[in-house]
C-alpha cells in the first residue's frame, strides 16, 4: 500500500485480516516491515524508531493494564516512559490527562476494578502523553454507541451551556466538585477547564461556543456517572 495521510482524523476500514493492524503497528515501531518505507513530518521512522517513538501515541485494541494499580499511578509510570522526567511536570500532566478523560474522580481506584469503557479512556490518557504528532487508535469504535446523529445536531444540542475559565491548579478539586467539569487542558501552565451548565455558573466562567469535543466529554461523563458506585442515603 502507498499513501499520504494529511493532517486530520484518517480512518482504515476493511474487514478482518485486511491488514489495518499490521500496518498501524508498523508504524507505531512495533512490527517491521518486510519492505518499504515510513515517513512521519520528514522522519524516516524506520531509521529513527526511538524518535518516532517520542512523537506518537499508540492505543492498541486490547490495552491490558496493571489491575492492582491505580490509574493515576500507573499513568504517572507511563509518563516516566514516555520521557517526563521532572516530577513535577509530570503531576501537572497526569491530573490534566485524567482530567481530560474524566477518570480524576477514580484517579485512586485499582485499575482491575475499572470497567471496558474506563479501561478504554485510560487507555486515549496514556496515548496523549506528551502531546504526539501522530495517535493511532485500533478498534476505536468497538463497544457500545453512545450518539449517532449529525454532528451539527449534537453541537447545538450543547449551544449556551459550555462555559470556560482559565483556573489556578489548586482550584481543580474545587471546582469538578461543585460543576460538571467536560475537560480540562494546560495552556500556558494553567488548565483552562469547561463546564457543562444550563446557566451562568458564575465564579468567571465565560460562555464559549460548543464543539463536537465537548460532545464527546459529555457523553464520557454519562457513562462515568452511570458507572460510579451509588452513594449511601
Amino acid at each position: 500500500m502507498s499513501l499520504d495521510i494529511p493532517r486530520g482524523m484518517f480512518g482504515l476500514l476493511g474487514p478482518n485480516g485486511a491488514g489495518k493492524s499490521t500496518l498501524m503497528r508498523t508504524i507505531a515501531t512495533l512490527q517491521e516491515p518486510d519492505s518499504g518505507s515510513i515517513t512521519l513530518d520528514g522522519l524516516d521512522v524506520l531509521a529513527n524508531k526511538e524518535q518516532a517513538r517520542k512523537r506518537l501515541g499508540y492505543l492498541p485494541q486490547d490495552f491490558g493494564v496493571y489491575p492492582k494499580v491505580s490509574a493515576e499511578a500507573m499513568l504517572d509510570h507511563f509518563a516516566v516512559l514516555k520521557g517526563v522526567t521532572a516530577r513535577g511536570e509530570r503531576r501537572e500532566l497526569v491530573q490534566a490527562l485524567l482530567q481530560q478523560v474524566n477518570l480524576w474522580n477514580v484517579r485512586k481506584r485499582k485499575l482491575g476494578t475499572f470497567s471496558g469503557g474506563m479501561r478504554q479512556r485510560f487507555g486515549i490518557a496514556q496515548a496523549l502523553i506528551g502531546q504526539p504528532s501522530l495517535v493511532i487508535v485500533d478498534e476505536p469504535t468497538a463497544g457500545q454507541v453512545r450518539l449517532a446523529g449529525e454532528p451539527r445536531e449534537a453541537i447545538r444540542s450543547l449551544e449556551g451551556r459550555i462555559w470556560r475559565k482559565r483556573v489556578e491548579k489548586e482550584e481543580l478539586d474545587r471546582l469538578v466538585h461543585e460543576h460538571a467539569v467536560l475537560s480540562s487542558r494546560l495552556v500556558a501552565g494553567k488548565p483552562v477547564v469547561h463546564v457543562l451548565a444550563d446557566s451562568d455558573p458564575g465564579d468567571g466562567f465565560a460562555a464559549v461556543p460548543a464543539s463536537l469535543e465537548d460532545v464527546y466529554f459529555g457523553e464520557l461523563r454519562q457513562v462515568a456517572l452511570a458507572s460510579a458506585p451509588a452513594k449511601a442515603a
